[in-house]
């Protein structure tokens, strides 16, 4: 409850939604069980909806303005990856090639918004987070987080809803939580042969990553 507070805080117009979309009435003569496709959107709508008003933010963006959930916005040529900058960077732009360093949270929307890895969580020997590196356009992480890092200034920060296109298609992609429960739980769960079977592919691998663009190192 005080990580919803705290979202609401900083964006005053957002709200948690009091009726969430249900399936019509089923009548007692009816024996015909919900269609996969209908049970599935409805598990994608619940989850994403849960999952977007419980995520910690890394701080408050300016309240100049009102913000809403209308507010993420497609990103151009990224598969359907939607952004919205909680926090916009003043530092350059990375270049394809560039190693970057980011601070995130990831939540998997299939789990209500369960944050299955963050950043914050790797500590080096002296308790500070260690931010995650990696070269971009390298193909070694999951292609919604270099979409999104790609347009991002230093010091922004962004988050962003990935699609299952554009989120691990393997077990071997980056970040890969550390903690080997999490990290079965996480591949369990986007990768359960018999959910994907009943359509609900479109609710199993939906992340969403808060991300801070730490810094960039030209190579």
């Amino acid at each position: 409850m005080d990580k919803v507070l705290v979202l609401l805080n900083c964006f005053p117009s957002l709200h948690v939604p009091h009726h969430l979309p249900s399936s019509p009435p089923i009548s007692s003569t009816s024996t015909s069980p919900p269609s996969p496709t209908r049970r599935a959107l409805s598990l994608s709508i619940i989850s994403l909806s849960t999952a977007l008003f419980s995520i910690p933010v890394f701080s408050c963006p300016a309240a100049s303005s009102a913000t809403s959930i209308t507010d993420f916005l497609d990103l151009p040529n990224s598969g359907g990856v939607k952004a919205l900058d909680l926090r916009i960077g003043s530092g350059p732009v990375p270049d394809e090639g560039d190693q970057v360093a980011i601070h995130y949270y990831g939540r998997l929307a299939a789990k209500q918004g369960w944050r299955f890895d963050s950043t914050y969580d790797h500590k080096d020997s002296a308790g500070e987070p260690v931010p995650f590196v990696f070269t971009l356009g390298s193909g070694k992480v999951i292609a919604g987080i270099e979409t999104a890092v790609r347009s991002m200034k230093v010091g922004g920060v962004r988050r962003v809803i990935i699609p299952p296109s554009q989120g691990y298609q393997n077990t071997t992609q980056e970040p890969i939580p550390p903690n080997i429960f999490d990290r079965q739980r996480l591949f369990t769960t986007i990768f359960n042969p018999t959910r994907l079977a009943n359509g609900e592919g479109s609710t199993l691998g939906t992340l969403i990553f808060d991300i801070e663009l730490v810094s960039l190192r030209n190579q």
